[in-house]
This record gives C-alpha cells, structure tokens and sequence, in this order.
C-alpha cells in the first residue's frame, strides 16, 4: 500500500514538486537547494520572480541553519511557532545560494503546525512551499481543486479528508531594526509587539 508521506518525500527530494496541507492553506513545493526544481515550482504557480519562495522546515534548530536569528526572531519564534508566523531574515552561508527568488540575500522561514507535512519535513529538510495556487488566486480548500490547479505538474498530492479553510501565514520583515508586517495573517501586529515587548 503506497505511503503518501513517503511519496512525498521521496518526490520533493527527487526535485519533483508536491502539495501539502498545513496549519494555514495547502501549500506546494519542492527541495530549496535544487535551481531546476524550484524553477519549476514558479512556473507552475506563475509566480513572479521578486516574490521569494518561503521555506518549511520542521524545527526552530533546522531554521536556525538556513537565517540568522537576533533576540527579536528567538522571541517570535518561542511565541508563535509551529504556527502562522513566517520570519524574513538574512541568509546563513547554507542557504546563500538557493534561488528562491531575486532577493539572494534574505529568506523567509516558518515551521508550520501541521502532522502530515512536519512528518514530510521530518524526511526531507527543508522545503521550499509556496501557497497552492496560481499566483493572485484563490487556494482550493480541496484536493479535488488542487488537482484542477495543477494537474500532473504536480507528482503527489497529500491531502487531508475535510477542506483546509485557514489563512496565510503573518509574513514578519526583521532585517531592519523595526518590524514590518509583508502580509498580514492571523497573528496581528499587536500579537508581534507583545512578544517582543518581553526582550
């Protein structure tokens, strides 16, 4: 009997692209590191290339590893992770190299709170996951929409029986020295400062 979270894995690794359920939308990606697959992962979503492809990864110690965290990062994240808080932050030396987008400089990072894609995570390492959509659309709640989407572009669908009807995650700008909110989400700005207001 096939084993989606297996599948998966083994797709993504193989630099094949896949679509995920998380704690907010259904999400599709790929390995990070791997310039033809997340080539791949921008022209199925028609995204632009100024808008950076996010990365999951399944710990706060795994995104330790591709961003540089400051006080205000260490705070958000033991606040607000596994959950809907992606962090933008200047890149580690591991991840300098990865197109993600046109900015090589930072990368937005998140651990989501979700079993079936932190037990993906758990197999691959980091993934670069884009919401599952086609850029400036709705993300289908099903996996019925999601195969309309992306059809066999996509090489293995993980899905979860009822629909997924969250928001995006609270994108968090932190390379400056305030914090600007890129997207809001369902983590508020008042959320943000209260949990910095502790360092």
């Amino acid at each position: 009997m096939s084993d989606p979270i297996a599948d998966a894995a083994a797709a993504a690794l193989a630099g094949a692209l896949v679509v995920l359920p998380t704690d907010t939308v259904y999400g599709i990606g790929t390995r990070p590191d791997d310039a033809n697959a997340t080539a791949r992962l921008f022209e199925a979503k028609g995204r632009p290339r100024d808008l950076q492809l996010p990365v999951l990864v399944a710990s706060r110690d795994a995104a330790e590893q591709l961003a540089v965290f400051d006080e205000r990062a260490r705070a958000l994240v033991g606040r607000f992770w596994p959950g809907p808080v992606s962090l933008v932050l200047p890149r580690t030396e591991r991840s300098r190299h990865w197109d993600l987008g046109e900015d090589a400089a930072t990368i937005a990072v998140r651990v989501p709170h979700h079993p079936l894609t932190l037990a993906v995570l758990a197999r691959t390492g980091p993934l670069a996951v884009t919401s599952a959509n086609r850029s400036g659309g709705p993300t289908p709640t099903m996996c019925e929409g999601l195969r309309e989407v992306f059809g066999d572009s996509v090489e293995v669908y993980v899905c979860q029986g009822a629909p997924l009807e969250g928001s995006a995650s609270t994108v968090v700008d932190l390379t400056g020295a305030g914090l600007r909110i890129l997207r809001a989400g369902s983590v508020t700005e008042a959320d943000l400062l209260a949990a910095l207001s502790m360092v």
